[in-house]
């Protein structure tokens, strides 16, 4: 995963002048593109839009200070407008354009490169397990993409969820693990806004196929799981269950994840406050060779 991370980056650069999408990316590095966004987050700390626009951002920096027009800067690097290009270098930079042509100030961002650093031997504990196709069954919506913290549309999805279809999604539950589970999938894939939208479900898994008007259904394949299992202070504990899933163990790994809906449950101890044991589920397949 690192060396396919790192021929991104590279792939990434030679296309900083031209309009990169994520599909576009995430097709050269061979793996879905949420969970490439995902992987991607984690390790470095930013999005990859971030990271795109500094990269181009610093390269226009360059440009204007061997001579170009901030004109011809400006869409160079894919801006609609000398406007717009202004205003989101004086953001990034802290100066005007023209500044750094009259003045000769500059400010850099270099291109990331990812290694593999051990720290102290600590291990994730996780299982690999084989699953029949099933269905995912409950309430969606749309909501926005959110790496950290609280989401509130998801916890407004939670709350708009009604007795009937509480019954309705325990009568078809009838596989493992038989929990109320958070998925997520059909994540946007363009830069048309900063982080884009995806599909959120709080439903159950079943293998019945008569479900009502009240639910929606989502059939996933028969695929092979990572799941990591994970204890202490809620939500912390589960948010850096998979931070480090996608940036300790995924990259590290005989694995790759496949476009598919991942998910998670949660259950609340009754003893302790804020305390849960939650699971994280990724759908994944063994690396091939290329040997």
């Amino acid at each position: 995963m690192l060396k396919e991370l790192n021929l991104v980056m590279d792939y990434i650069e030679d296309h900083l002048t031209d309009e990169l999408s994520l599909e576009d990316i995430s097709e050269f590095a061979g793996v879905s593109d949420y969970h490439f966004r995902k992987i991607f987050f984690y390790l470095s700390g930013l999005t990859l839009s971030e990271y795109i626009r500094n990269r181009k951002l610093a390269e226009a920096n360059k440009d204007l200070l061997n001579g170009e027009t901030v004109t011809d800067v400006a869409f160079k690097y894919g801006y609609q407008s000398v406007d717009g290009f202004t205003r989101a270098f004086k953001n990034w930079s802290g100066f005007l354009p023209s500044d750094i042509m009259k003045k000769g100030i500059s400010k850099s961002y270099p291109k990331l490169s990812f290694i593999i650093t051990v720290k102290g031997g600590t291990s994730m504990e996780f299982r690999i397990e084989d699953k029949p196709a099933f269905n995912l069954v409950g309430v969606s919506k749309r909501v926005p993409m959110q790496f950290e913290g609280v989401n509130q549309e998801i916890e407004k999805l939670a709350e708009s969820i009604t007795e009937e279809q509480r019954e309705e999604m325990h009568s078809l539950q009838n596989i493992e693990p038989k929990k109320i589970v958070n998925a997520s999938y059909d994540a946007d894939a363009k830069f048309l806004k900063e982080e884009g939208d995806l599909t959120h479900l709080i439903g159950v898994l079943t293998t019945k196929n008569q479900v009502s008007d009240l639910l929606d259904a989502v059939p996933v394949k028969a695929y092979t799981w990572a799941i990591f299992p994970n204890e202490g202070p809620f939500p912390s504990t589960l948010q850096d269950t998979m931070a480090k899933t996608y940036s300790e163990w995924l990259p590290a790994s005989d694995y790759e994840v496949i476009n598919a809906p991942s998910f998670s449950f949660t259950k609340m101890d009754d003893q302790k406050k804020d305390y849960a044991y939650s699971e994280v589920w990724i759908p994944v397949r063994k690396k091939y060779s290329s040997q």
